[in-house]
């Protein structure tokens, strides 16, 4: 049994349109942020309900993918890992925390075809774990 697991699943919607860059190497990201909304019955039977905020980065082809089909309020399905990247800005040390998606599943459809719905399709990043910020060739902030 793995002593640990870096495995982060999760279904929520888009809170904004995803920003698509490129590294000086011409590598693709795109970042935005996922709302995870949860609701459950408090005692009294009163629906409570909260949204958790986590920031999400794709590389290479998946991110030009999100940059394309994705927009604020997308559904989406993710799967990823989690991991904290930092560096330094005015002499002062940052950090942030984000998923780093390996595959992804529109869950509003896939995009319109010709007037026709086509079938939704899982978008997949194989299994290239050196596609984080830290293996990126640039090591500039996203």
């Amino acid at each position: 049994m793995p002593k640990s697991l870096n495995k982060f699943i999760g279904i929520g919607n888009l809170g904004k349109d995803p920003e698509l860059r490129y590294t000086q190497s011409g590598t693709a990201v795109a970042s935005f942020s996922l709302a995870l909304n949860e609701s459950w019955k408090d005692d009294q039977g009163n629906i409570k309900e909260k949204t958790e905020w986590v920031n999400c980065v794709a590389w290479k082809k998946l991110a030009e993918v999100c940059g394309e089909y994705l927009k604020k309020g997308s559904k989406i399905f993710i799967e990823g890992k989690v991991q904290t990247r930092s560096w330094e800005k005015d002499g002062e040390k940052k950090y942030a925390t984000e998923i780093v998606i390996d595959n992804l599943l529109m869950l509003d459809g896939a995009p319109k075809s010709n007037g026709n719905q086509t079938h939704q399709q899982p978008v997949q990043q194989r299994s290239e774990y050196d596609q984080s910020p830290a293996g990126s060739d640039d090591g500039q902030e996203f």
